[in-house]
C-alpha cells in the first residue's frame, strides 16, 4: 500500500530566524518545507512549490501577509494559516485574514527554551495538519452552494421550523421576567477552527431581544478574545462581552469565554453566572468546551439547556454534549456542509448526540425557534 505523500508547506516570513524554527518544527513532523521572506516572494512561488498549506506571517515589507492573502485567495485559494504574535494590532488584523479566508492560525512560536515550547510546537503541527486536510472554495463558490442546499424538507430531527417572526414581548416584562419564564436557561456554544466565521452567521441574525443569554468557549489566546468580543458586538444587535471577571448572565447577551483561561457556570441565589477558571486542568484546550458543558449541567436542568457544536478539530465538549442530550438538553451540530474542519461536530452526531444538524447559516433561526 503507498503511503501518502509528505504535507508540503510555505513558510512565509521575514524574518529568517522565525522561517528556520518553524522549518524545522514542521520537518521533524515528516514535512516538506520551502520559504518566502515577503507576500510577492510567496505568490511568485506558489506556482513552482505547490503547496498543500500556506503559513503566513502578517508583517512584513515589499507586501504584507493581508495583502497577499487577498491574492492567494482570488487566484490560489488554500489552506493558510496565519502566525501571529500576540498585540492587539495583530489580533484585529488576524481575524480580518479569517474574514478573508484564512482558515486557521497560531501564536508566533518562542523559539526559546520554555514551558510554552511543545504546547506551541504541539499547535502548529497539529493546525498546519488538518489545514491539509481542507478543501477551499471561492467565495462565489461558498455563496452558491449556500443557496441552493437551504434545506426545504419537511421538518424532522434535522430540520427546525424557521419562525414568522423573531422573538418580541411587551415593553413592560423586564429581561429578567422574560428569562424566568422561559424555558432555556441558557444557550451554550462550543467551536475551534473556523470559529469566527462560524459565528458571524450566527450571532449578528440574532435579535436585541434574544431571549436567553449564551455562553461561548472558542479555543483562541486571550489576547485575541477580547478583540473578537469588540468586533462581533459592532456587528450584532445583541450585546457582546468577554468573560475576563464573574458576570450574572442576561438575555440578550453573549458572553465570551477569556482565551488561555477556562470559564464555568455558577449559580448565585436563582440567577446563572459565568466567570473564568485559571486551575489546573487535564483538558487540552482552554478554554476548554467540555469544562464548560460540564459546569452548565450542574446548576442548571439539562432541558433547560441548549448546547451548540460548531466547527473544530478534535473532539473537545462531544462527550458532554452527549450525555447532556442524554439527560433531555437540546443539542444543536454544524453540518459537514459549513463546517471549515468538520471534527467536533461530526464526534458529536457520531456519538447521537445531536438533536439537529444544521448548516451555520441556519443556527440563528433554531435558536430563535426554541421552546
Amino acid at each position: 500500500m503507498q503511503s501518502k505523500s509528505p504535507i508540503r508547506v510555505l513558510v512565509v516570513d521575514d524574518s529568517s530566524l522565525m522561517r528556520s524554527h518553524i522549518c524545522s518544527v514542521l520537518i521533524e513532523n515528516g514535512m516538506i518545507t520551502d520559504t518566502a521572506n515577503n507576500g510577492q516572494e510567496c505568490l511568485d512561488k506558489i506556482e513552482r512549490f505547490r503547496p498543500d498549506v500556506i503559513t503566513l506571517d502578517i508583517n512584513m515589507p515589499v507586501m504584507d501577509g493581508i495583502e497577499c492573502l487577498r491574492r492567494i485567495m482570488y487566484k490560489h485559494p488554500m489552506p493558510v494559516v496565519m502566525v501571529s504574535s500576540l498585540t492587539q494590532k495583530n489580533a484585529a488584523e488576524t481575524l480580518t485574514a479569517l474574514d478573508i479566508g484564512a482558515v486557521d492560525y497560531v501564536a508566533k512560536p518562542d523559539g526559546s527554551v520554555s514551558l510554552k515550547l511543545n504546547r506551541d510546537k504541539y499547535m502548529l503541527v497539529s493546525k498546519v495538519i488538518n489545514a491539509s486536510k481542507i478543501t477551499m472554495r471561492s467565495n462565489a463558490q461558498a455563496s452558491s452552494q449556500r443557496d441552493l442546499a437551504k434545506p426545504r424538507e419537511p421538518i424532522t430531527a434535522r430540520h427546525v421550523a424557521v419562525p414568522d417572526t423573531a422573538f418580541s414581548s411587551s415593553n413592560n416584562v423586564t429581561p429578567l421576567q422574560r428569562l424566568a419564564a422561559s424555558a432555556f436557561d441558557a444557550v451554550i456554544i462550543g467551536v475551534s477552527t473556523g470559529g469566527p466565521s462560524a459565528l458571524q452567521e450566527i450571532i449578528p441574525k440574532l435579535p436585541a431581544n434574544f431571549p436567553y443569554p449564551i455562553v461561548i468557549a472558542q479555543h483562541m489566546p486571550a489576547r485575541f478574545t477580547a478583540v473578537f468580543a469588540e468586533r462581533l458586538d459592532k456587528i450584532s444587535a445583541v450585546t457582546v462581552k468577554e468573560i475576563n471577571a464573574p458576570k450574572t448572565l442576561k438575555p440578550g447577551v453573549v458572553y465570551i469565554a477569556q482565551g488561555d483561561a477556562n470559564v464555568e457556570m455558577y449559580a448565585q441565589g436563582n440567577q446563572l453566572g459565568a466567570r473564568p477558571d485559571n486551575k489546573e486542568s487535564p483538558h487540552i484546550w482552554r478554554p476548554s468546551i467540555t469544562k464548560l458543558v460540564e459546569s452548565a449541567l450542574k446548576v442548571a436542568p439539562a432541558k433547560r439547556l441548549c448546547f451548540v457544536q460548531l466547527t473544530g478539530m478534535g473532539n473537545d465538549g462531544a462527550q458532554a454534549m452527549a450525555s447532556a442530550h442524554a439527560q433531555g438538553a437540546t443539542t444543536i451540530a454544524e453540518s459537514e456542509q459549513t463546517a471549515a474542519v468538520y471534527g467536533m461536530p461530526k464526534e458529536l452526531v457520531k456519538l447521537g448526540g445531536a438533536s439537529m444538524v444544521l448548516p451555520n447559516y441556519d443556527i440563528a433561526q433554531a435558536l430563535l425557534a426554541l421552546k
